[in-house]
């Protein structure tokens, strides 16, 4: 097969490259308090919008009767203005679901505790690691979460409870550390 790239007649041909199929990706979508892990979930395919992130919310919601059943009317969900989060549709599903929402000031990763604690710490553990299927991906992160110590998850929360005067004091700047 010729190359369309113009070259002297004398030059050597272009190196061709092996075309290796990238890594799929997979996301990953965590709520967790100060205890641990209430609800991780995985998305293989496509994006997230109003329907898929309702449904993750009524899964969280079941999930969070059976795993802090005494803590159900506590919770307050943390999430930013990405379009599923304020939809009407999402909207309305947290009143129906009862939960309530904090505000999150746009483009704030130094404020979700996911962004600058766990999936940092997350990252470097997946770090080298290659995986033949997303079931296995999967599985090392469910195992991961689950060796984590409620301590290791509070530390998180006080992280989150430093970074937010922080925040205020800089009328919103990014707060690095």
């Amino acid at each position: 097969m010729q190359s369309m790239q113009f070259r002297h007649k004398n030059s050597p041909a272009p190196k061709k490259f092996k075309v290796v199929a990238s890594a799929r990706k997979v996301l990953l979508t965590i709520f967790w308090d100060m205890e641990g892990i209430i609800h991780i979930g995985f998305l293989e395919q496509g994006t997230i919008n109003s329907e898929r992130y309702v449904s993750t919310l009524r899964a969280l919601k079941g999930r969070l009767r059976r795993v802090r059943q005494d803590k159900v009317k506590d919770v307050v969900i943390q999430h930013d203005n990405a379009r599923p989060h304020t939809s009407r549709q999402t909207q309305c599903a947290l009143q129906q679901l009862e939960l309530p929402t904090i505000p999150h000031p746009p483009y704030s990763p130094n404020l979700a505790p996911s962004n600058f604690f766990l999936f940092p710490l997350l990252k470097k553990h997946l770090k080298g690691n290659h995986y033949e299927t997303d079931e296995e991906v999967e599985a090392d992160v469910r195992s991961w979460c689950r060796y984590q110590t409620p301590e290791f998850f509070a530390d998180g929360m006080q992280k989150l409870v430093q970074r937010w005067p922080l925040c205020i004091e800089r009328d919103g700047d990014y707060v690095e550390k």
